[in-house]
């Protein structure tokens, strides 16, 4: 597993000032110092300001008045990137964590403002400059081949994050070969080989993607979940999800109100196509516009668009499926999807190092 060098860590005593400011909206420092005796972090002013000092250093605080009419309120580029403790937040069961949002929330809209920051955006674009200059040189023998090697990692990783237990190299073999491997159910073969059949459909069809709609999400839907015994097109009725007290829209008409709405805001409002993947990916999980597959359509859907944008597309390989799965939750349960957009970074650095190679 990558370890993630963006996600910072804090003190117990840090996170629960960010905490009291988040859910106060502001605080003083004599408020902030009752907080903190009241639960029994309780520390000396000096301590106090040197915490606070911390989370105004790492950009989740900043500072406004002045002399004692000093306060903190959090700062964030856009309200989607809401830090929160991955480790600490998951220690709680569902029925224990405090949920801003357990059911759809549609100001999120509203609230979108730049998912990367100018820094990591310079860096991704600069990874996906050599990514470029190289596919251009390559022989067309390697670049499928390499194609090939990508599909095969990202069917078994994206299969394994839903709970399909191939191996990658018996994943390998049944997407090469056609050969299933022994002990295994016949769905988790068609729902590698579904991935692959999309895949090549997304590969194909790319720059069909530039502008993304709802026939061409519904079309990736239908090719992942085909002989599964799941309904295509948009579902008419609720949903659950495991793992979490959020509940998905159960109106078929928001549903399709909203996909609507996701199709236009990738369209018309994200500039980047990093931020178009990773809004997609995320939303596409969020609204649950299917009976199942969601995941699965969006992490192909989210490389479609990589792929229409001449960008280095992912294969997930070495995420970890827990950190996926609580990157997505936390985006359920608090529109924060700042650990998601941690995770795509690393993913793509991954992708453009190990694919595509001379």
């Amino acid at each position: 597993m990558i370890q993630l060098r963006h996600m910072e860590k804090f003190t117990k005593r840090e996170l629960s000032i960010l905490e009291f400011i988040r859910k106060n909206k502001r605080a003083g420092n004599a408020e902030i110092a009752n907080y903190l005796a009241s639960i029994s972090f309780g520390a000396s002013r000096i301590t106090i300001i040197r915490s606070i000092n911390t989370l105004i250093k790492a950009g989740l605080v900043e500072r406004k008045g002045e002399g004692r009419s000093v306060y903190y309120e959090e700062k964030s580029a856009s309200p989607l990137l809401a830090y929160f403790d991955i480790e600490e937040y998951f220690k709680k069961s569902p029925d224990e964590r405090s949920l801003a949002f357990e059911k759809f929330n549609f100001g999120i809209f509203d609230s979108l403002g730049e998912i990367f920051s100018k820094d990591e955006l310079d860096e991704l674009k600069n990874l996906n400059d050599g990514y470029e200059k190289r596919i251009k040189n390559l022989p067309p023998a390697i670049i499928k081949k390499e194609f090939e090697r990508l599909t095969v990692e990202l069917s078994w990783k994206s299969s394994q994050i839903e709970g399909n237990t191939y191996s990658l190299i018996d994943t390998e073999i049944l997407i090469k070969e056609n050969k299933e491997a022994a002990g295994h159910k016949k769905e988790e073969a068609v729902m590698i080989l579904n991935h692959k059949k999309a895949l090549e459909y997304i590969i194909g069809n790319r720059n069909e993607f530039k502008n993304l709609t709802l026939k061409k999400i519904e079309d990736v839907h239908g090719l992942i979940v085909d002989g599964l015994s799941v309904a295509k097109g948009l579902r008419k009725k609720a949903v659950g999800i495991t793992g979490t007290k959020y509940r998905p829209l159960n109106n078929e008409y928001q549903v399709r109100e909203m996909m609507e709405k996701t199709v236009e805001v990738v369209n018309k409002k994200l500039d980047d196509p990093f931020s178009k993947a990773v809004f997609t990916t995320l939303m596409i999980s969020y609204i649950q516009p299917f009976e199942d597959g969601n995941k699965r359509a969006s992490r192909l859907l989210g490389n479609a668009i990589l792929l229409a944008n001449n960008t280095c597309p992912l294969s997930y390989r070495s995420v970890n499926e827990a950190d996926y799965k609580k990157a997505v939750i936390i985006f359920y349960e608090q529109n924060s999807a700042r650990f998601f957009k941690e995770l795509f970074i690393e993913q793509f650095k991954f992708a453009v190092s190990n694919y595509f190679q001379a």
